[in-house]
């Protein structure tokens, strides 16, 4: 029996591109001497196991095989199912003349175990679980023809799906659906996780991530750097050291939040308080006045100020440790004005919303900068569609910080954090659909200010703020469900996650 990662056991934070695992997956069986067919009978047990786990109720099931090595590994779990008295069906698609190797040796296997084997015409109706053994990491091109219909059929069908190493028509390395992509209730991984299960299309095909090593020495990792890394806040709230009895207030650093035009006062304010519940010693909001009172009635921690030209801010910027700017910024007269005067001072900015349509109008480069930009913000950056970031977000966030320096933080399912140095990107597992909504972005931008002003270098920060917030999001769906969420029911969250029941 193999062990089964689960997600709530910390999956490994190492992630791959595709060619990088099957280098893993060459490097096992050529220069370790463990046979490809072992590997394909601990995938394929591995998955069963996980199949009676999770689903123990269990009896009917219907393996879907294409015609390579993942289809081996259903035909294992096939074989594996039919020995344990469950009723088991392989449906083929392609030509099973082509099954080659260890995936022709185990579809024999269980063909002389009696098992039901023949082609996908269609799904049955009732069936308890589906296995998805149709593609493996090596699909490139968009899926078309029957091989698009049947993966339709079984998105559309009522029994959830058990997808083997990835959903099948999901990118490996970019997170895009290839046309048409399975959703999954639960993938099962092997040897090493794939970067694209955890950004774009990724999480919503994966479902619920499982991993199995297949017990793969650990000399072999050391073959391959990773190509990405995958974040969540259980370890990275380690980074939050107990404070001192002795502590005070300008030992957490004093963020500004600039924003907050006609209209948009909220904006800043969810900014500036998120902040504080980030940790911030200190909180100042350089607003328009019209908002002045509202803030200081609704959270008087706040120093708020009214901004009527930028020559105000001289001496906010002189006291502050970090700037937090754009939320609810606009791009009038006086928004432009306060960007520009920001833009001269010589303190780490976190720019978001106008603030990047501004850069984006006329780009700088600098060092000491966080970029939080969504989708479209990425594309005015980058001077390109929005469906082109969408195509690879790995490409669009290293272009960012290729093109303004810094950290760049590529919001969306599966937020990318990267920055100027040596270490890969990395990809945030935490946060939900409920996030949707407005406002979560300028909660965002506070809490990276406020990671920044407790002292965390800027990669860090990004990295800290972007799981706080997610978990956040998640704590918050948790007690009232993810519609209908609200960016200011994240803010008690943030107070609790920083402070962790140990």
């Amino acid at each position: 029996m193999y062990r089964v990662m689960p997600k709530t056991d910390r999956l490994p934070h190492a992630l791959y591109r595709a060619e990088q695992v099957r280098a893993l997956d060459r490097a096992v069986i050529e220069d370790f001497g463990i046979p490809g067919e072992v590997l394909m009978a601990r995938a394929g047990a591995a998955a069963f196991a996980l199949l009676r786990d999770h689903w123990p109720e269990a009896h009917d099931i219907t393996v879907l095989a294409g015609v390579g090595n993942n289809a081996g590994d259903g035909f294992v779990l096939a074989r594996l199912a039919l020995e344990a008295g469950l009723t088991v069906r392989v449906l083929q698609l392609g030509d099973r003349e082509k099954l080659a190797g260890d995936a022709r040796l185990n579809a024999g296997r269980y063909q002389d175990a009696g098992g039901d084997w023949r082609p996908c015409d269609e799904l049955p109706s009732r069936t308890d679980v589906i296995v998805d053994g149709i593609f493996g990491t090596g699909l490139s091109r968009e899926v078309s023809g029957a091989w698009a219909a049947v993966i339709q059929a079984i998105n559309r069908h009522p029994a959830p799906v058990l997808a083997l190493d990835i959903p099948s028509g999901l990118q490996a390395d970019t997170g895009v659906a290839l046309g048409v992509a399975v959703q999954a209730a639960v993938t099962l991984s092997f040897i090493g996780l794939k970067q694209g299960m955890f950004t774009a299309d990724g999480p919503d095909c994966c479902g619920e991530v499982f991993f199995d090593a297949l017990a793969v020495p650990a000399r072999v990792y050391a073959r391959q750097i990773l190509s990405a890394r995958r974040l969540d806040w259980a370890k990275q709230r380690e980074f939050l050291a107990p404070r001192p009895r002795t502590a005070h207030k300008g030992d957490f650093g004093h963020v500004l939040v600039v924003g907050g035009n006609h209209g948009m006062g909220g904006a800043a304010r969810l900014a500036a308080e998120a902040a504080l519940r980030a940790g911030a010693g200190l909180v100042s909001l350089a607003t328009r006045t019209e908002h002045v009172g509202a803030v200081l009635a609704a959270r008087p921690e706040i120093m708020v100020h009214g901004i009527d030209e930028p020559g105000q801010l001289d001496d906010l910027i002189t006291r502050c440790s970090v700037i937090a700017i754009g939320p609810g910024l606009g791009r009038d007269a006086w928004g432009r004005a306060l960007w520009q005067r920001v833009l001269d001072a010589d303190r780490p900015l976190v720019v978001d919303a106008d603030a990047l349509n501004l850069l984006a109008e006329a780009p700088v480069r600098r060092h000491n900068w966080i970029l939080t930009p969504h989708p479209g913000e990425a594309a005015r950056l980058l001077a390109q569609e929005t469906a082109g970031i969408g195509r690879d977000r790995f490409a669009a966030v290293a272009a960012l910080v290729a093109r303004y320096g810094g950290v760049a933080v590529l919001k969306g399912a599966g937020s990318l954090v990267q920055g100027e140095g040596e270490r890969p990107p990395a990809v945030c597992c935490d946060g939900n659909p409920g996030m949707a909504s407005g406002g979560m972005g300028d909660v965002l931008t506070g809490v990276v200010g406020g990671m920044i002003a407790q002292g965390f270098e800027l990669e860090q920060a990004a990295a800290m703020a972007v799981c706080l917030h997610g978990a956040a999001g998640d704590a918050a769906a948790a007690r009232g469900g993810e519609r209908g969420l609200l960016a200011s029911d994240l803010l008690p969250e943030l107070h609790h996650l920083v402070n962790p029941d140990d």
